[in-house]
């Protein structure tokens, strides 16, 4: 980040320095473990769970509530299967730091237990969307070199035959390896984790289209779950959050350790549906939601659907997917006046995490995605020039921070592509920072046209932000 020369000429309302011409985050800095240290991203988690916890509320704390059945796990319930899984898997079934996990399910209360485990052992996984083609599912397994899969039994048979086995996570297979014990006699000795070690192939159409690998490590993960959670406001009683979005996706792969870290009670769907939605919030007392833009758009409108539940344990909503109109969200607050809405954005290849709004003073700044989160920085490069411009001109944005992605598997030439030798993601999204350190995200690069010596955009709110536009 900035040298203490530089400190001084950081702007404090934008964070922008005219030295370096780099915006820099004004939240607080977070310390994090250096790259060499011997902890997982999981395990990090776990000792934030513990820090901010006292040991008889943290073992009787909700950790994870399946809404279709109303099954919960309590966090030493959670944290116990995932000591057993983690051991059964290396001792019985010979996973190893390593190998790569194919995922392929929909959400369901294994999939953290799962993730939690893997991340303990050094294993890579990979999950997919279970709604692939074989076609897809093949050349996602080419690109990862997956070595073992755990699917459900509705998605398996799209898998092809890998060097350990398919493992169904709704067989009573799973179930015994999340609840027997492995005798001393038989415990193999566990090759050390450290934070530089990869821990996840999330797959992204990155900026060309095609799908590509990217690689994220132990210590990406836990800077963007260190990041939130030094940003939370503590809590008396745990927040019960309902996260819409699918494990595979990259804000609900981190989500599934920043809840772990927050102490949070997670609400579990299958699949979405708006009325289904509502009825969790009423039934779970759920505090917080993430959602997309059609959603709140859905929330606006239709006034008897929201008229017909208890929605008062409400608190907040984050949203993403594309910047929210001021009408939108001036309707949603006069809707929901006592709770607040905030915004986001980043990308598979920054762990998800870039910026962020906090609070109902940065969630007002309409059509914003927020400030920079901590430890990491950005600029605005001219697309004709390459020089780096000051706050509220137009131009590419580039970020970099401990966030950022170590690389497209398999692809060096779409590596080189999108990362410089400086460590600078340049995004492909054209944007400006406002004098006050927010970003507004205008189009993207490669739908910039020019006309007569004029840059014109198309108007594309649309599709391309579902895919680039991401929730925090």
């Amino acid at each position: 980040m900035e040298n203490s020369s530089n400190t001084c000429l950081i702007n404090p309302t934008n964070g922008y320095c005219s030295q370096t011409k780099t915006f820099n985050s004004l939240r607080p800095l977070v310390s994090l473990p250096p790259p060499n240290s011997p902890i997982s991203a999981s395990q990090y988690a776990f000792f934030l769970f513990h820090q901010n916890s006292s040991s008889s509320s943290s073992s009787k704390t909700t950790a994870l509530i399946d809404s279709n059945t109303g099954y919960c796990l309590s966090y030493s319930q959670f944290i116990h299967q995932t000591q057993n899984l983690a051991s059964s898997l290396q001792n019985k079934i010979g996973l190893s730091k390593g190998d790569i996990a194919f995922v392929l399910s929909s959400n369901c209360l294994q999939i953290p237990i799962l993730f939690c485990s893997l991340l303990s052992l050094g294993v890579v996984i990979s999950p997919a969307n279970p709604i692939s083609t074989k076609s897809e599912i093949s050349r996602q397994i080419g690109l990862c070199k997956a070595t073992i899969a755990f699917a459900t039994s509705s998605t398996a048979y799209k898998l092809p035959s890998l060097h350990h086995k398919t493992i169904l996570l709704d067989s009573s297979e799973f179930h015994s390896l999340t609840t027997s014990l492995i005798s001393r006699s038989e415990l193999k000795t566990r090759e050390e984790v450290i934070q530089s070690d990869l821990a996840a192939i999330l797959y992204s159409s990155g900026t060309t289209g095609k799908v590509k690998g990217v690689m994220l490590t132990h210590w990406n993960l836990t800077a963007i779950v260190a990041a939130i959670h030094a940003v939370q406001q503590k809590r008396e009683t745990p927040a019960v959050v309902l996260y819409t979005m699918p494990y595979f996706h990259v804000y609900g792969f981190f989500y599934s350790l920043k809840s772990i870290a927050m102490g949070e009670s997670v609400v579990l769907m299958d699949k979405f549906d708006l009325r289904r939605m509502l009825k969790v919030v009423e039934q779970f007392k759920v505090t917080f939601v993430a959602v997309a833009p059609p959603v709140i758009v859905g929330m606006v409108k239709n006034d008897d659907l929201i008229k017909s539940y208890d929605l008062s344990s409400l608190e907040g909503v984050g949203c993403g997917g594309a910047p929210l109109g001021k009408e939108v969200i001036e309707k949603f607050k006069e809707r929901f006046p006592n709770v607040s809405l905030g915004q986001g954005y980043g990308l598979t290849e920054s762990t998800g995490g870039l910026f962020r709004s906090l609070g109902p003073e940065e969630g007002c700044r309409y059509g914003s995605a927020g400030r920079i989160l901590s430890n990491c920085q950005a600029k605005i490069i001219d697309p004709d020039t390459g020089i780096a411009l000051p706050p509220c001109k137009l131009g590419e944005l580039w970020i970099r921070g401990p966030l950022i992605m170590k690389g497209y598997v398999g692809d060096d030439e779409a590596t080189s592509a999108m990362l410089d030798s400086e460590g600078w993601l340049k995004t492909g999204d054209l944007c400006y920072i406002d004098s006050d350190g927010y970003l507004f995200v205008v189009d993207r690069l490669k739908e910039l046209i020019k006309y007569k010596g004029y840059q014109v955009f198309y108007d594309t709110y649309d599709i391309v932000y579902l895919r680039r536009f991401c929730l925090v």
